[in-house]
C-alpha cells in the first residue's frame, strides 16, 4: 500500500488526542517522506473488555494505518499476568495464566471494531519474553537506575507513605520495552500514564542497536465517576457493551466531557466538533449535543440501524417512560434474584448486586425488589437503575 504523505492529514495525526510527542522533528520527517513506520500499541489483558478509554489509542492505530503503515498490535499475555502498576496508589496482584487467557479471547475481535485486522501485525509478547533468562534481563536493567524508578509520581507516594512496592513492578518497564526491540517499533502510543515505560523502549532499543522509537501519548478520557476510565473501577463504556446500554451511559456522562469525547472518542471532523462546541457556547441544551454524541458512539461499533434504535429506546425510556423495545433476555442458571441481575451482567459482582438492592436501585415488573432472595418466573421484567433491563426466560 502506497503511502499517504497529504500534509492536512498528517497534521491531524500529530495533533488530534495528542498530548506529547517525543522524537518529533524525525517522525515528522518521515511521514512526509513517505517512509513506512512500524507503529506499536500494547494492550494488557487484565479485564475482559476493552473501553472506550482503550479506543482512543486504537484510533491512533487506525490513523497510520489509513495512511498506509504497518500497525503492530500487541496483546501483553505475558506482562499482563506480571501487571502494570503505572497508575495505581497500590501493588497490583498478580494474575494467574488462565485469568489472562480467558480475558483476552476476544481481545483481537474486539480491536477490530477500531482497526482493519486483517492489515495488522498481531503479536503475543510471551512470544519473547517467556524466552528470556537471568542474564539477558540483567543486560536490560543495568541500562536503568533505581532512581529513575523511584522518582515516578505514584511510586514515590507509595514509598513516602510507607506502603510496599515489589521488585516485580520494576521489571514491568523492561518488559514493556523489550516489546518494542522485539517488532523493531518505529513509534509507540500509548496514555500519558504509559510514559516512562514507552520512555523504557528507547532506552532498551539503543542498547539493542536499533533507532529509538518516537513516542505519541494520548490524554486519558473520565469514566462515568468522574475518574479516569478504567475497568479496575467499573467507570468504562465498553465496546461490547449492548446498544442501549452504551447508549445509556454516554448519555449519562456529565456535559464537560462532550467535547472531550467527540474529539478523543470519535473521528467526526474538528470543524463539526467546533460547530457543536459553538452550539453549547451559545446555550443549547447539552443534552441534545450529548444524544448526538451517543449516537455517533453507538454508529462506531454497532452501525447505523443500532444507534437509531437505541435512541428511539432511549427516548422512550427517558422522555415517554416508557418501557425500552428490545429487552435482551435471559434464560438463567437460577431464578433468583441475585443470579439474574449477574448473569444479565446488570451487574458485575454480588455485593454490588446487593448494594443495589439496599439502595431501592432494581425493580421487577415496575414494583422495587427489596428482597435479594426473591424468586422470579419467566416473563419477568427486571430493572437497574432508569436504563438497564433483563427479561427473565
Amino acid at each position: 500500500m502506497k503511502i499517504d504523505t497529504d500534509p492536512k492529514k498528517i497534521d491531524g495525526l500529530l495533533t488530534r488526542g495528542v498530548d506529547e510527542i517525543i522524537g518529533k522533528e524525525e517522525l515528522e520527517k518521515k511521514l512526509k517522506t513517505g517512509v513506512e513506520l512500524r507503529v506499536k500499541l500494547g494492550i494488557d489483558p487484565t479485564s475482559p473488555n476493552l473501553h472506550l478509554g482503550r479506543a482512543i489509542p486504537l484510533l491512533k492505530l487506525r490513523d497510520f494505518q489509513e495512511l498506509g503503515h504497518k500497525i503492530v498490535l500487541i496483546i501483553g499475555d505475558f506482562t499482563g499476568i506480571i501487571g502494570d502498576t503505572s497508575d495505581k496508589e497500590s501493588e497490583r496482584p498478580m494474575l494467574s495464566a488462565e485469568q489472562v487467557a480467558e480475558n483476552m479471547k476476544t481481545y483481537i475481535e474486539q480491536a477490530g471494531k477500531i482497526i482493519d485486522i486483517a492489515k495488522c501485525e498481531i503479536h503475543h509478547n510471551s512470544e519473547w519474553l517467556g524466552k528470556l533468562g537471568y542474564a539477558e534481563i540483567g543486560k536490560q536493567a543495568d541500562a536503568f537506575a533505581l532512581s529513575d524508578f523511584i522518582a515516578r509520581e505514584n511510586i514515590k507516594r507509595r514509598l513516602d507513605a510507607g506502603k510496599r512496592v515489589s521488585l516485580r513492578e520494576l521489571l514491568y518497564p523492561l518488559m514493556q520495552g523489550y516489546d518494542s526491540v522485539a517488532i523493531k517499533a518505529d513509534v509507540e502510543i500509548g496514555g500519558t500514564d504509559q510514559r516512562f515505560n514507552i520512555l523504557a523502549g528507547r532506552e532498551l532499543q539503543r542498547l539493542y542497536n536499533q533507532d529509538a522509537q518516537s513516542i505519541i501519548t494520548n490524554p486519558l478520557i473520565d469514566g462515568l465517576d468522574g475518574r479516569k476510565m478504567s475497568s479496575s473501577w467499573g467507570n468504562t463504556i465498553n465496546l461490547l457493551a449492548t446498544t442501549d446500554d452504551m447508549f445509556g451511559k454516554v448519555m449519562s456522562l456529565c456535559d464537560e466531557l462532550i467535547i472531550t469525547y467527540f474529539t478523543l472518542g470519535t473521528r467526526l471532523s474538528l470543524a463539526e466538533i467546533e460547530e457543536k462546541k459553538a452550539r453549547l457556547e451559545k446555550g443549547e441544551n447539552p443534552r441534545d449535543i450529548k444524544l448526538e454524541l451517543a449516537y455517533e458512539i453507538v454508529r462506531m461499533y454497532h452501525g447505523k440501524d443500532q444507534a437509531k434504535t437505541a435512541q428511539a429506546n432511549w427516548g422512550k425510556t427517558f422522555s415517554q417512560k416508557e418501557t425500552p423495545d428490545n429487552i435482551p433476555e435471559l434464560k438463567p442458571s437460577a431464578y433468583d434474584l441475585i443470579t439474574i441481575l449477574l448473569e444479565s451482567k446488570l451487574v458485575e459482582t454480588k455485593s454490588e448486586a446487593k448494594r443495589a438492592i439496599e439502595q431501592n436501585g432494581v425493580k421487577v415488573n415496575n414494583e422495587i425488589a427489596s428482597d435479594p432472595k426473591l424468586q422470579l418466573q419467566p416473563g419477568d421484567l427486571v430493572q437497574k437503575g432508569k436504563r438497564y433491563w433483563v427479561k427473565v426466560v
